[in-house]
């Protein structure tokens, strides 16, 4: 029998995972060696997956290539576990394989910042990108197989069949939570996000009857870990009051800029960019989004510096040198608020600043994506755990889990961002 040939796998020393491995050998392997290869794949190597969260956390450079990747590996280890107790074919294997390692290629710049500011969603642009003929990613698709492309579409937009193993890609317990968690912990530093992975792999089953996912008895206290790694590191990282001051500078950076171009003003931009057609107020189509990575911002934003408009210069070298914003909890009830937003808005103005772009109002919105709640009407957003061992059955978790039921009530903060010199003074106004 000929030996294997070994130069024919590929192997991704990862962070979290150690190595991901790509049997190049098989059919299947090559397909997603292909899909990792194309242009939109490579793309999110230029995408940070924490957006400005290396602000705060200096070592936060990943991207959504290695998350990708990470979240394709658990999906192959997942779906291995059920096959050797469900029946799944081979199909249906791949379809979520592929759901795994392309559901975040939608992504714009900085991951969701520029996604909040502009007001798209990366999954209708992740959907184009599998969907479209035009794209590398639908050709390798379609050529392995002519429904690929729409089964793997259908997985990211929920209308997949089986529920079951759509859940695995987009749930509240899915390979894309367990593997960013993970790894956002690690690469952070912050060690809220660490959870008993491998117990949740072991236990991860599918209710037959109800077309769901569940996870077994003994790895009821691994989901609470994990839910509770979420809200912590939702509260201490994804909220982090530097983080959210840097995405208020470049928020208000980005508006600046449309403005004064809307005006006839300097603002620098590559002709017939995606960033010339941000400036005019257009929505990108599929090939502009996919030209936009976080490298075409930062070198937009560094011309920016020079601009004549005074405010617009301001804030680009606030944003390229790190001089962010100061962020002040509003700790206060709604008629407090007011009072003291009216005299924070007076400071800012009394000081030489336009509140419209140096004062920013951040809120934890967004809050049901981090927190699990119970109260859903969408199947997909419960947790389904096994209760009981000489009886057992099948219950949502927050009905036998206390630890559960204490984080349902989320977390919401408001804070007010502001420039860092006038900290003294704005905080003044306000001592409880």
């Amino acid at each position: 029998m000929p030996t294997p040939d070994r130069g024919s796998e590929r192997y991704y020393r990862d962070a979290v995972h150690n190595i991901i491995r790509v049997d190049t050998r098989t059919a299947e392997g090559r397909l997603f060696a292909d899909l990792i290869d194309t242009a939109e794949f490579q793309r999110l190597r230029r995408i940070r997956q924490l957006g400005l969260a290396y602000f705060a956390y200096q070592s936060a450079e990943h991207s959504r290539f290695t998350h990708s990747l990470g979240a394709f590996n658990l999906a192959t280890r997942v779906i291995a576990k059920l096959s050797a107790e469900h029946k799944i074919t081979d199909e249906e294997r791949i379809v979520v394989r592929a759901a795994a390692l392309l559901h975040d290629i939608g992504h714009g710049a900085f991951s969701h910042v520029i996604e909040a500011i502009l007001g798209f969603h990366h999954e209708n642009y992740s959907v184009a990108a599998i969907s479209e003929p035009q794209t590398e990613i639908n050709r390798v698709l379609t050529a392995f197989s002519p429904n690929l492309a729409v089964d793997v579409a259908a997985i990211i937009k929920g209308t997949f069949r089986r529920r079951a193993l759509a859940q695995l890609v987009s749930s509240q317990l899915d390979v894309d939570r367990m593997d960013y968690l993970l790894r956002d912990s690690l690469m952070t530093g912050a060690k809220y996000g660490v959870y008993d992975l491998e117990w949740i792999v072991k236990s991860i089953d599918i209710d037959e009857a109800n077309d769901r996912i569940f996870v077994a008895a003994p790895g009821i206290a691994a989901v609470e870990d994990y839910l509770q790694a979420r809200y912590y590191m939702f509260r201490q990282v994804y909220f982090h009051r530097t983080l959210r001051a840097a995405e208020s500078v470049l928020k208000s950076l980005l508006h600046r800029a449309i403005a004064v171009y809307k005006a006839g003003g300097d603002v620098w931009h590559l002709p017939d960019s995606a960033l010339e057609k941000i400036l005019q107020g257009e929505p990108l189509s599929l090939e502009k989004h996919l030209e936009l990575d976080d490298t075409d911002v930062l070198f937009h934003i560094k011309q920016w510096r020079t601009s004549s408009d005074v405010i617009l210069s301001d804030l680009a070298k606030r944003f390229i040198d790190r001089q962010i914003f100061k962020a002040f909890d509003l700790d206060m009830n709604d008629a407090e608020k007011a009072v003291f937003l009216e005299q924070a808005r007076a400071v800012v103005e009394q000081n030489g600043f336009d509140p419209e772009y140096y004062l920013v109002e951040d809120s934890a919105r967004h809050a049901d994506y981090y927190f699990y709640a119970r109260d859903t009407h969408d199947p997909k957003n419960l947790i389904f755990v096994e209760h009981g061992y000489s009886r057992p059955e099948i219950r949502e978790i927050s009905e036998i889990s206390a630890a559960v039921r204490g984080l349902q009530e989320g977390y919401r903060a408001q804070r007010v961002c502001f420039p860092a010199e006038l900290r003294d003074e704005i905080e003044a106004l306000y001592r409880p």
